[in-house]
């Protein structure tokens, strides 16, 4: 394995931590008593090989469902517990329910100290002020590091990159969880800024978030042949040096494989990564046009602008991963999350065009961008294709 400081926390961090999201019994809390022997052994053969792999960093979240107890269960039956342990709890208006929380998360963990903690899901301006303000989610926290219950405090964040900009401008936080890869790289100038206040940079779920790698299109095998679409996109994120994580969600034991694979060619980055962007790029401008590749995201209206707050940016982005790299599953899951998904997937779907929202009312919008007719187009192509079902968000907190 290899390490990186993360940031101002001055943590040695593995490049791959161990995401606590995919392998325990249930997304329900429920008691150590409701968890098989079978289930409890699945985690802990998952903890073994972790430390086995140098995976010395793990992160879980409150909402996990099972997570934090069964993590608890096994850190009391494993050898060697990771050096860096993580957890997320979400903001709070009220801050003594706020500190309440991150007890509990210590005491399922059955641990003396959390060495990462973060205030999950700063998504919104509401939740920044919750974090931030006199008496708030922070000023917990900083009494917590007093008494030696926690250790440095960061964010995770589906925001909007201006949101993230400011919570990192705040100078409070030692580290930020937040998304970009290769398919969504919009939080690049998010992270040169938090190399700028040195802040640890985590990079959430890049194999499901980063376009349900884990399940590629023939055609996104093809591109980034020779490396698998996972072992490109782990490469992708890691030859940025201001990144120094990335979260790996294992459900089996041949889940750690390929994210080692990527380990393994770290220093080979270079010769791979360039010539597989350069591919990747022709093939979407020759699948999407010039024209389209260039100007398909400028001049275009916020969700909170649009009638039915339809989701115009995000709409187009998953129509183009479509036509650009087959990636219907990805795209599919993410549509129906819009709408469904509260602050996480802010926003709603394409399902109320010609519904609620007629043509006319978009037009009006979309009186700036390069090709309104092609938009909505796009947009009903979508509704037809997954407007018939709902998905929700996974943990629906």
């Amino acid at each position: 394995m290899k390490y990186r400081r993360f940031g101002r926390t001055n943590l040695k961090i593995p490049v791959l931590s161990l995401g606590g999201m995919r392998f325990q019994k249930s997304w329900d809390q429920l008691d150590s008593s409701e968890i098989s022997y079978e289930e409890q052994n699945k985690v802990e053969i998952i903890l073994n090989q972790a430390n086995k792999y140098g995976f010395s960093h793990i992160e879980t979240a409150k909402y996990y469902g099972t997570s934090e107890v069964q993590l608890g269960m096994g850190f009391k039956n494993m050898k060697k517990i990771p050096n860096i342990i993580q957890t997320k709890i979400p903001p709070n208006s009220n801050p003594e329910i706020f500190e309440r929380d991150v007890l509990t998360s210590i005491e399922k963990l059955k641990v003396k100290k959390i060495d990462l903690l973060a205030i999950h899901g700063i998504n919104t301006a509401e939740h920044l002020h919750q974090a931030i303000r006199y008496g708030g989610c922070i000023d917990i926290l900083r009494n917590l590091q007093k008494e030696n219950l926690i250790g440095s405090i960061g964010f995770s964040t589906h925001g909007k990159s201006s949101l993230i900009e400011k919570a990192i401008s705040t100078n409070l936080f030692d580290y930020v969880n937040l998304h970009w890869y290769f398919i969504n790289q919009e939080n690049t100038t998010v992270i040169d800024l938090a190399n700028k206040y040195d802040l640890g940079v985590f990079i959430i779920s890049p194999t499901d978030k980063g376009g349900h790698l884990h399940t590629p299109s023939t055609k996104m095998l093809e591109l980034c042949s020779p490396l698998h679409p996972i072992v490109f996109n782990d490469l992708f994120c890691l030859r940025n040096k201001n990144v120094h994580t990335l979260s790996v969600g294992i459900a089996k034991e041949a889940d750690f494989d390929l994210h080692l694979e990527a380990v393994s060619l770290l220093s080979e980055s270079e010769y791979y990564i360039p010539n597989i962007i350069n591919r990747l790029m022709q093939e979407s401008i020759n699948t999407l046009g010039l024209e389209w590749y260039q100007n398909w995201n400028i001049n275009l209206p916020s969700w909170e602008q649009v009638p039915g707050n339809i989701n115009i940016r995000v709409l187009l982005w998953l129509s183009n991963l479509i036509d650009w790299l087959d990636m219907e599953g990805f795209a599919r899951a993410r549509y129906q999350l819009l709408g469904n998904g509260s602050h996480w997937f802010p926003g709603c779907n394409a399902n109320l065009i010609d519904v609620d929202v007629s043509e006319g009312q978009l037009l009006k919008v979309l009186e700036g961008h390069i090709n309104p007719k092609k938009v909505i187009k796009k947009l009903r192509t979508l509704k037809e294709k997954f407007g018939d079902n709902v998905t929700e968000r996974l943990s629906k907190k």
